[in-house]
């Protein structure tokens, strides 16, 4: 398994920039009892309670391949929020509509051990929002061929299972689980296939293939897939002239406006997402939280450069 990561500035203990001189058991209290006013004491300074600016993002790392029984695999840290991506392959016959491309099914699962607010045989309901928005992403940006997971015209072709879990969830939970999706792509290899007696195709290991020199392969070597342009996200939280990059679980609940910028690796806009919320977004702010993205992205497309090299090394 191979990681990559960046430093995202953020550091430990805020009490000077916010100007509290209490004990840390006071400003605990505090912060529990009147968390906005609190953060606000911050955001007057630009600054977060834990250090970090305004507009960083959370250390971020990413690791290829934990998952040895999957076809890809990645697990990605922003902060404390933790994904772990894994792609299963099956043939599938392809649908009459598109007889030479595969398809995909995607799912986003948030198990108990994720959060406490997440209770056991309830499944949270965010867990089918991001499945839909992971989804649609994925589909909109083209960052996939569908027509690469064809293996015969009209008779196979490949379906992607991409399951994604939260390990833990410390907010920007879409961002995390994008970002683990297209690690997990990038890990992973279409297997070599042949045709057994009865005509079905059946996938073909290393060993098989050197015991039996005669198998005749559909796909001649094992290969990955080219991207066609790679989506990255950023959230953002909003109150008022403030805009906090890459909040957490408590920002997101302290200030309720949040939007989701996601953008490809040409800089186009892919997908603009505002659940809701009491602030009203100007043209101005959703500018700079564009321009907020396009630097994340550039961050994140090193990390994944990174984690890629020191997969091969």
């Amino acid at each position: 398994m191979a990681a990559a990561s960046t430093a995202g500035g953020s550091g430990g203990g805020g009490g000077g920039a916010g100007g509290f001189g209490a004990g840390d058991m006071e400003v605990e209290a505090y912060r529990r009892l009147f968390p906005l006013p609190f953060y606000e004491r911050y955001l007057q300074n630009y600054v977060r309670p834990d250090a970090r600016p305004l507009h960083r993002a959370r250390d971020t790392s990413v690791a290829l391949g934990p998952i040895a029984s999957a076809h890809g695999s990645s697990s990605v840290k922003i902060g404390d929020t933790t994904m772990l991506a894994a792609v299963k392959l099956e043939v599938m016959t392809p649908s009459a509509e598109a007889p030479d491309e595969g398809s995909l099914a995607i799912e986003f699962h948030m198990p108990p051990i994720c959060s406490p607010t997440v209770r056991p045989g309830r499944p949270a309901d965010v867990a089918p929002v991001i499945s839909k928005q992971l989804s649609d992403v994925i589909t909109s940006s083209g960052m996939i061929d569908l027509k690469e997971l064809s293996l015969i015209s009209g008779k196979a072709a490949w379906t992607a299972y991409l399951d994604i879990y939260c390990l833990n969830s410390d907010g920007s939970l879409f961002d995390a689980a994008l970002l683990s999706a297209i690690a997990a792509f990038s890990h992973l290899q279409i297997p070599l296939v042949s045709l057994n007696d009865d005509g079905r195709v059946i996938a073909v290991s290393g060993e098989q293939l050197e015991n039996n020199s005669t198998i005749e392969l559909v796909n001649k070597e094992k290969r990955k897939l080219s991207f066609q342009s790679i989506p990255f996200s950023l959230t953002c939280v909003l109150h008022n002239k403030y805009i906090l990059a890459d909040p957490t679980a408590e920002e997101e609940s302290i200030m309720e406006t949040f939007i989701t910028v996601v953008l490809d690796s040409m800089g186009r806009l892919v997908s603009f997402y505002k659940p809701g919320g009491s602030v009203l977004v100007h043209s101005s702010t959703i500018k700079d939280c564009i321009s907020l993205t396009k630097q994340r992205m550039e961050e994140l497309q090193n990390i994944l450069e990174d984690s890629t090299s020191a997969m091969e090394e």
